[in-house]
């Protein structure tokens, strides 16, 4: 599992199981376009800044991301 001493948690995708969910942290001491980190449950990371990650929930909140979850085999929001 990724390292995350040092990290703040903000939250936990899914965390109804104990499998290793996705998590998303912001690491303080990061410069600033590393500040923001996701973890997934194969030991992987990712870092971004945070105007990276306010792009991602912006474009999500616009319905840029309903069809790849509906294609996921994932019921679109609003359909379950």
């Amino acid at each position: 599992m990724s390292e995350t001493s040092g990290l703040r948690h903000v939250a936990t995708f899914c965390g109804q199981c104990n499998c290793g969910c996705p998590e998303l942290y912001v690491d303080p001491a990061a410069p600033e376009e590393r500040r923001i980190v996701i973890t997934d449950d194969f030991g992987q990371r990712i870092q971004m800044s945070v105007a990276q990650l306010r792009v991602i929930v912006d474009d999500a909140r616009a319905g840029a991301l309903d069809e790849l979850v509906g294609t996921a085999g994932l019921p679109a929001p609003g359909l379950a």
